[in-house]
C-alpha cells in the first residue's frame, strides 16, 4: 500500500515539474524533457519548492457530516498541497473513515481505515494586469483515491432453497483493495493573512467494481456508500506557508 502511494507522488511531481519548467522558462518539448534528464533529484525538488507556497488543510465538512450522522459513517480527513506559480497545485490528502450500520433486517455492516488521494487542481482564475495581485483561486481538479480497509457483515441470513431452512453466517475481516478517482470544482478564498477557506464540489467514481456473487461493502472509506458515482462536498480551512 505504502508503495502504491509512493509511486502516484512520483509520477505527480514529475509531471508537473516538466510543465513548470516549460511554461517559465520558455522551453520546447524536447528541451523540457533533457531538462529533467540533467537535473538531479535534490534540483528538482529545490525547483518545485522554490517556486511556490505550501498549504495545510483540513476538510472541515467531513467532521460536520459525522457529528450529524452518528456512529452510522464518519470521517476526518486533511491534505498537504503546493502552489506552484498560482497556476498548479498538487496535493496530497490522507483520511480515516468509517461505518456501523445496521438494516432494518438487522444485517450489521461495519469498517474502518485510512484512505488516500493524490491529484492537481488547476487555477482557472484570471488575474488582470493592472489589479492587485490575489492569493484567491477558482480551480478544477482530479484526484486518484485509494483504501484497503477491511469490513464485517453479520446476521446474513441464507435460505436453503433445497432442504428448507435458514442459516445466518457470519463475514469478518473482508479485504479488498478499492480505488476511484475525482473530478472537483471549488474556490479557495483568503480570509486572513496566510488563513485560507474553501469549498469543492467533488464527483466521484467507482474504478474498482465486485464480481458477480462476492460480497460488497456497504460503505467504502474516503469514497462514500458503494456505488457506481457519488456526490461530495468538502469544506476546507488551511494555512499557507
Amino acid at each position: 500500500m505504502r508503495n502504491i502511494y509512493v509511486y502516484l507522488i512520483s509520477m505527480l511531481i514529475c509531471c508537473t515539474t516538466i510543465t513548470a519548467l516549460a511554461q517559465n522558462q520558455n522551453l520546447t518539448a524536447k528541451d523540457s524533457i533533457n531538462a529533467v534528464k540533467i537535473l538531479k533529484p535534490s534540483q528538482v525538488a529545490k525547483t518545485i519548492w522554490w517556486k511556490g507556497h505550501t498549504y495545510i488543510q483540513v476538510d472541515a465538512a467531513s467532521i460536520v457530516r459525522s457529528t450529524l450522522m452518528g456512529n452510522e459513517t464518519y470521517s476526518a480527513e486533511a491534505g498537504l498541497q503546493l502552489d506552484l506559480s498560482h497556476k498548479y497545485f498538487p496535493v496530497l490528502e490522507i483520511g480515516y473513515a468509517g461505518a456501523n450500520k445496521t438494516s432494518l433486517e438487522n444485517v450489521q455492516f461495519k469498517t474502518n481505515g485510512m484512505f488516500g488521494r493524490v491529484g492537481i487542481d488547476f487555477n482557472l482564475s484570471k488575474q488582470k494586469k493592472e489589479s492587485k495581485p490575489t492569493s484567491n483561486l477558482i480551480f478544477m481538479g482530479l484526484r486518484l483515491g485509494i483504501t484497503n480497509a477491511s469490513y464485517d457483515i453479520n446476521n446474513v441470513i441464507i435460505t436453503d432453497n433445497y432442504w428448507g431452512g435458514t442459516t445466518q453466517i457470519p463475514y469478518s475481516n473482508i479485504k479488498g483493495l478499492q480505488a476511484w478517482y475525482e473530478i472537483t470544482f471549488g474556490l479557495k478564498v483568503e480570509v486572513a493573512k496566510n488563513i485560507f477557506m474553501g469549498w469543492a464540489v467533488r464527483n466521484k467514481h467507482l474504478i474498482t467494481q465486485s464480481k458477480e456473487g462476492e460480497i460488497s461493502p456497504w460503505y467504502i472509506p474516503g469514497y462514500g456508500k458503494n456505488a457506481s458515482s457519488n456526490w461530495a462536498i468538502s469544506y476546507t480551512i488551511g494555512y499557507k506557508f
